[in-house]
């Protein structure tokens, strides 16, 4: 069994601005100017041929900002990403124009990814049948609903058939139909030794879909391993914070913003 994905000592850094003046000042200072955000720091796992991973954390942790990475969308400020193979991101808003129709953006999409367009031409009316935004398909993207993009998003990705799928949030809008449908074609992609990574807030999908859980707490990996074993002490964080009151809760996410900020 190979590896799919390795993510060795990612960081990705932003900067804070309060000002289009200060944005000058970081152009032109030799160090930068102001502070900084780490929304990751020092992220390093891997993923096999083959494996399901969910990605947990509570909101604000990086989830996106890593599934944004794995996919290429966003180049890390310092570690390294190797992925071996095509991957494909499915997240509510990600890669589909607004001013084009969805037939139009299904288009534009596999010609992006080299495909011709006689492979297009057989391609789009099962993305279209999955999708099953009915008329809406020539309408667009921009007119329809975050469960319709997620549904088009959803059906382009998996019909290009990529090697590592990568999944935010995109079953959280919708109906339970076409998330069930969704898993369905998810396992199918897991049946041929695919590796897919999804982020839900939905603990009843993780658990059911996935066999390993990559916690994210804060921009750090808390916890790697087997699903069995990482979820339940991640439950036990959410019970335990529950609990604390408003105090020690300002107090923790104070901790926790500090230890993520950076002078430069």
């Amino acid at each position: 069994m190979g590896k799919s994905v390795i993510v060795s000592h990612v960081s990705k850094k932003y900067k804070m601005f309060k000002s289009n003046s200060e944005k000058i000042l970081d152009l032109l200072l030799p160090k930068g100017y102001g502070p900084s955000f780490y929304a990751l720091q020092d992220i390093s796992f891997d993923a096999n041929d083959g494996d399901v991973v969910g990605i947990i954390g509570v909101n604000g942790s990086g989830k996106s900002t890593l599934s944004n990475i794995i996919a290429g969308v966003i180049p890390p400020t310092e570690g390294t990403v190797t992925v071996n193979g095509e991957a494909a991101l499915i997240a509510i808003q990600s890669g589909l124009k607004g001013e084009l129709t969805g037939r139009e953006n299904i288009e534009l999409k596999c010609l992006m990814l080299g495909f011709n367009k006689k492979e297009i031409k057989e391609l789009t009316p099962r993305i279209i049948e999955f999708a099953d935004i009915g008329d809406f398909i020539e309408q667009p993207v921009k007119t329809y609903s975050s469960g319709m993009r997620s549904r088009l998003g959803f059906a382009i990705s998996i019909h290009i058939d990529p090697d590592i799928l990568v999944i935010d949030e995109a079953l959280s809008v919708g109906d339970q139909t076409f998330a069930d449908k969704c898993l369905k074609k998810m396992n199918e992609f897991k049946e041929k030794g695919k590796t897919i990574f999804f982020i839900s807030h939905s603990i009843g999908q993780m658990k059911r879909f996935c066999e390993k859980a990559l916690w994210v707490q804060y921009g750090q990996v808390q916890d790697y391993g087997l699903m069995k074993d990482v979820m339940p002490k991640y439950e036990q964080f959410i019970r335990d914070y529950k609990k604390m009151s408003e105090e020690e809760r300002r107090a923790f996410q104070e901790k926790v913003r500090m230890r993520r900020m950076s002078p430069v």
